[in-house]
């Protein structure tokens, strides 16, 4: 339709519109709180004009649809972003979160379920067909409570034992058994991992933790010959590693190479990694879940402190802000299983095969001092376990003599 210049004229009011609502917001690469994002001056006028741009350009596009499928689809996507910009500002909608991301050049709006929990039970128990859940990361300690819980699938039917699992429906045909069953690692843990916990650590929050954990490890890479991982919390920490250990290799001389997340895509890394043999990588939690280097590449997986979600993320502090409403123990219920659930996942890059050797080592002393520590290291994989910096050191020396 370049004949009809209304429609080029009415997408550009809608682009600047969107603009403007991008400018009613200062940060840069934030997660807000729906509410205190409406509560900006300026931000509900904004909002407003971006919403009657659009409605004006739907009417141009309706006028042009019949011109070309195109034309159609575009007024179709104009409804969808009409309705979706109306439900985001609707406060009736229950049991959704309301927040805003802003990045650099852009606002996102969100409407996330407090829980999925009843959306999910329904696919699975609106239909008949089996479901099977598998992963080395679903339960803690041995339990997939937590996660039973989180996906509705907990009390909400039939429990079937070991000893009787029979149909997936019981007679009346609308109720699926749900059975759980727990296997141990077909790998020598034991042998073939460490679990070294640093004495003498800083608290994770404070200034000098990240120093502390390069620091502790650096006696590590050099006994392992590099083949090492870091991974981090946040990304400022991963930053500051990185910084340090360029600093720290100079003056030690020491050429194992160095590689940080964000100078490659997460193939491209590790790829190099993997070909190096030799190399250490700095990382955050991109690095924590579906990464796979076997063999003598990796030896060593040093992650920083407990990773626990940002308390400041609005769908995580609306959860918590529910759970405890209700009368429960969000820090105990949920966020421990989260952390102890991601920890496991991290520590998994460790050992990848029945012939790897390796030590992991975690910078937070809360593992030992807080009474729920224990309920998170026992949900790791079963691997000798000490404090001493002599005794990790020496696991290599075992391992190049083996």
């Amino acid at each position: 339709a370049a004949d009809f210049k209304d429609l080029q004229e009415g997408a550009g009011v809608l682009d600047l519109a969107a603009r403007d609502l991008r400018l009613a917001v200062s940060e840069d690469f934030a997660k807000l709180p729906g509410q205190a994002v409406a509560g900006r001056d300026g931000f509900a006028e904004a909002y407003a004009n971006a919403q009657e741009a659009l409605a004006d350009l739907r009417q141009l596009l309706e006028s042009q649809s019949g011109r070309a499928q195109e034309l159609a689809n575009c007024m179709e996507r104009a409804d969808e972003f009409a309705q979706r910009m109306a439900s985001w500002q609707d406060k009736s909608i229950e049991g959704y979160v309301r927040w805003a991301e802003a990045f650099s050049q852009s606002l996102a709006f969100h409407l996330t379920p407090l829980s999925i929990a009843n959306i999910f039970h329904a696919q699975v128990f609106g239909q008949k067909r089996a479901w099977i859940f598998t992963s080395a990361t679903l339960a803690v300690k041995g339990d997939f409570g937590h996660y039973q819980t989180e996906m509705g699938l907990l009390d909400l039917g039939d429990t079937a034992s070991d000893d009787d699992v029979d149909d997936a429906f019981n007679e009346k045909g609308d109720q699926k058994k749900i059975e759980t069953a727990f296997w141990p690692s077909p790998f020598d843990f034991p042998n073939q991992a460490l679990l070294y916990l640093p004495e003498n650590l800083p608290p994770p929050n404070t200034p000098n933790h990240t120093e502390a954990i390069v620091d502790t490890a650096l006696p590590l890479i050099e006994a392992a010959g590099g083949r090492t991982f870091l991974l981090f919390t946040s990304l400022k920490a991963m930053d500051r590693a990185y910084e340090m250990l360029k600093t720290k290799f100079e003056q030690r001389g020491l050429d194992f190479p160095l590689m940080v997340q964000g100078e490659g895509t997460r193939t491209e890394l590790l790829e190099r990694f993997r070909k190096l043999g030799n190399a250490v990588l700095v990382a955050s939690q991109s690095f924590w879940e579906g990464v796979d280097v076997k063999g003598n590449a990796l030896s060593v997986v040093v992650i920083d402190k407990l990773p626990f979600a940002a308390p400041d993320d609005p769908v995580l502090a609306a959860r918590i802000a529910a759970i405890d409403a209700s009368g429960g123990n969000a820090f105990m219920h949920y966020q421990v299983p989260q952390a102890a659930i991601t920890l496991k996942q991290g520590a998994g890059r460790l050992i990848r095969d029945e012939n790897d050797r390796g030590v992991l080592m975690i910078g937070d002393n809360r593992l030992v001092d807080k009474p729920y520590g224990k309920r998170i290291w026992q949900s790791l994989p079963p691997m000798k376990r000490t404090r001493d910096a002599a005794e990790a050191v020496a696991f290599f020396a075992t391992d190049a003599a083996s």
